[in-house]
């Protein structure tokens, strides 16, 4: 028994759909994107996920990574404002967004985008000194990811981010920096000095000037004593003047006696408390004189006892 004809051109036909079917199905993963030509010339994207084609007039022509990618780090000379040639080590961070600019408008995306970021990387950096490049790095890097994004567009690529790996100097600029930094120390150093010694004279003169202040207050203060002391005495004087002129009003010659024996007995007293003083001689009239006192203050006191009784 014999299989037919017809039976093998039907199996031959299933085989063939499976067949057709099977090149008209593609299956795109998330991060690619697949490019589809007809006949050789670009007719559209196909995205991720379950895609149909038309089988022999259609192809996928190109398979395209639509991940962030980073170039390998990559040298470069690069001379900066201030004549130091140093070399630096970057790198960049890109993703494609337009599949069929990256793969129609440029052969090899990598190193177009390698040699475009050399060139803004040594226009940028050549703007700056050593110390600025050295220092300012971060800034440097959104300029070139800025400047580098526009210059990619063309290639449906977007540049996420550019790095400066390190700086490069060669033993000379090292040695010229380390002396430019200890003089920057020293500088430093001494203005540091000038300051303290700034800063001391400027004290000594403020505790002078806070004693001579002091000084001043307490001349003030004794001198208003001394006057305090010659006005209560003025006024003493004056009241005692007062009372002198009472009692001679009331008691005549005798208050009179009595003041001349009591300024008497006052010099003598000054006399004998002197140091000068060694060997004092006194007039039998002093001592009468005494005498005389002390009768005429026994005479007061027993009047005063009798005006009270």
């Amino acid at each position: 028994m014999g299989i037919a004809v017809s039976d093998i051109v039907l199996i031959v036909l299933v085989v063939l759909i499976i067949y057709v079917v099977f090149l008209s199905i593609k299956i795109v993963p998330q991060s690619k994107v697949f490019v589809i030509e007809r006949f050789g010339k670009f007719t559209r994207i196909l995205e991720s996920g379950l895609s149909l084609i038309v089988p022999f007039v259609d192809r996928v022509a190109f398979r395209v990574d639509i991940l962030e990618r980073q170039l390998p780090p990559f040298k470069m000379s690069v001379i900066t404002e201030d004549n130091v040639e140093v070399e630096l080590v970057a790198t960049v961070f890109f993703r494609v967004l337009d599949a069929a600019k990256s793969v129609y408008r440029i052969r090899n995306i990598d190193l177009a985008i390698e040699n475009t970021a050399i060139s803004v990387v040594r226009s940028a950096a050549g703007k700056l000194e050593l110390d600025d490049l050295q220092s300012s790095r971060e800034a440097m890097n959104q300029e070139i990811a800025a400047r580098l994004s526009k210059a990619a567009e063309v290639w449906g690529v977007e540049v996420t981010r550019t790095e400066i790996l390190d700086v490069l100097v060669d033993e000379k600029t090292k040695e010229s920096q380390r002396q430019q930094l200890n003089a920057e120390r020293e500088r430093r150093a001494a203005i540091a000095r000038a300051e303290g010694d700034k800063r001391s004279v400027e004290l000594k003169a403020d505790a002078e000037l806070y004693e001579a202040k002091k000084q001043a207050e307490a001349v003030k203060v004794e001198a208003d004593a001394e006057a305090y002391a010659v006005k209560i005495k003025a006024e003493a004087d004056a009241k005692q003047t007062e009372l002198i002129a009472e009692a001679i009003n009331n008691n005549g010659q005798s208050a009179i006696n009595y003041e001349i024996m009591k300024r008497q007995v006052e010099g003598l007293s000054d006399i004998a408390s002197s140091n000068q003083t060694k060997t004092l001689f006194i007039p039998s009239d002093i001592t009468k004189a005494l005498g005389t006192l002390e009768l005429f203050l026994d005479g007061i006191v027993n009047k005063e006892v009798k005006n009270d009784n």
